[in-house]
């Protein structure tokens, strides 16, 4: 979900030998500014509401309409609806859903600008078609036994989309790393606005449709300050991520965001963990997957483990929100593993590690991955109120540490808007977003106004001229 706080892309800068005691220092001194802010916070109900100002040296110089979404891996987006399976087309979207926090497992805590009412950020991603194919079904039809000479067929029980050339690992579905140029791009066009100031809301969609894909939602976020660690929790109008397959009957899939914590504040080591459930549900194929997030270990050590199931349910008594409420004749597939390394499933409801090594499929590993690059509008087709156009300035300052004047800048603009706030007031208008037709919604599902239909039209022509669209 949009982050009051976010982690620091993987391109980022990385310092000298000859500076790399002074940014020490900075950094440090960064951490005890940041701290003395919050604790005036603590008890706070919201942080994301009050929305303070924070200054300039303690952002990243990224705005967070830019920084946040869910598209750090685009090809395993663009593999969702593949199989023929329900189940396997279920497994797909897991496989994203693990993807899509690629900037909290490999990159430090940060905070990304907060976003201006009417701004928008708009961009592509190319992606090869090359996520591995998931077909469970052999393995359906000769679960693993205890003997020896069961072990020894597992292997072979494996289809060719599950199989690994590596007769020593395990099986694997993982994605690879994005490629820089791919050979046959899948183009994958994103746009999203920021529809409400109070409280902060914005609007995405996300557009495929040589795959008959596509994804909208909104991101809005709470926060609390305990005193030692920062909670983030999805807002009343943030109903998760809503994918839709085209091609499979317009099938959609809903996943729900499970609570994030900040946590190392006091110590300076700062990361991201999450300690909550989270749910993908699939009325048309009645099968819903519950995942269960463990924020900390032995002696409060973070573990980032997760388990997880997918089962038949009843869309019409959806009740089953833990793992063991789940009857074990419902169970087709079982998840386990670290969020921030490696995680595997096996088919059945037997218990995971009952399973020989050889059916415990890897679904994703991320080790080897990183935040796939964006294709951005050219600079001058990009119109003030875009995202990398609205903050350039910031941005620019930031990167020269000048956070003297990056502070004087932000300050403008937040002003501005301010001021524009008033006028509204003044003239009794009330805000209309440009691409999406609603600030919120209670259903959590924007939808596109024409110019924002447009808008991802031309996108995906590789067409980034607004002329007719706005001035």
């Amino acid at each position: 979900m949009s982050g009051w706080f976010s982690s620091a892309p993987s391109s980022a800068a990385t310092p000298t030998d000859a500076n790399a005691g002074e940014d020490h220092v900075s950094d440090g001194s960064k951490l005890k500014t940041f701290i003395g802010i919050l604790k005036k916070f603590i008890g706070v109900s919201d942080l994301a509401a009050v929305r303070f100002s924070l200054p300039s040296q303690l952002l990243e110089p990224t705005p967070n309409l830019e920084y946040w979404n869910y598209l750090d891996s685009p090809s395993a987006f663009a593999a969702i609806g593949t199989a023929d399976e329900p189940v396997d087309r279920m497994l797909e979207v897991l496989r994203f859903w693990f993807t899509k926090d690629l900037k909290y497992a490999k990159g430090k805590p940060c905070k990304p600008y907060n976003s201006c009412l009417g701004e928008f950020f708009r961009c592509n991603w190319e992606t090869e078609d090359d996520a591995p194919r998931i077909d469970t079904s052999a393995l359906r039809k000769s679960p693993p036994g205890s003997s020896s000479s069961s072990m020894k067929s597992a292997k072979s029980a494996i289809p060719a989309g599950l199989g690994s050339s590596d007769p020593r690992a395990a099986s694997t579905v993982s994605v690879t790393q994005s490629a820089a140029n791919p050979t046959k791009p899948v183009r994958i066009s994103y746009l999203t606005e920021q529809t409400s100031h109070h409280p902060p809301v914005s609007a995405f969609y996300i557009d495929c449709p040589e795959k008959g894909l596509h994804a909208k939602g909104f991101d809005q976020i709470t926060a609390k300050f305990t005193g030692t660690s920062i909670k983030v929790m999805p807002g009343e109008h943030n109903l998760g991520i809503f994918i839709t397959v085209d091609r499979r009957d317009h099938e959609t899939y809903q996943l729900t965001h499970p609570a994030a914590h900040l946590g190392g504040i006091l110590t300076g080591a700062l990361s991201v963990s999450v300690g909550d459930m989270c749910y993908i549900t699939c009325p048309e194929t009645k099968l819903k997957a519950i995942l269960r997030y463990y924020n900390d270990g032995w002696l409060g050590r973070t573990t980032n483990k997760m388990e997880g199931i997918i089962f038949r349910y009843d869309p019409e008594n959806d009740n089953k929100t833990q793992i063991k409420d789940v009857p074990v004749e419902d169970i087709l597939i079982r998840l386990g593993g670290a969020w921030k390394e490696k995680i595997v499933f096996t088919v059945g409801n037997k218990p995971l590690e009952s399973h020989p090594p050889e059916q415990q499929i890897t679904i994703i590993d991320v080790a080897p991955l990183s935040v796939a690059p964006k294709v951005l509008p050219p600079v001058e087709k990009q119109l003030p109120n875009e995202s990398l156009q609205l903050w350039s300035e910031v941005t620019k300052a930031i990167h020269a540490k000048q956070f003297g004047k990056a502070t004087t800048v932000k300050q403008e603009l937040e002003e501005a808007q301010r001021e524009k706030a008033r006028e509204r007031e003044k003239k009794g208008e009330t805000w209309t977003p440009v691409f999406f037709e609603q600030a919120t919604d209670k259903a959590g599902k924007p939808s596109l106004t024409e110019k924002g239909r447009e808008v991802l039209r031309r996108a995906q022509a590789g067409n980034w001229d607004m002329d007719g669209i706005l001035e």
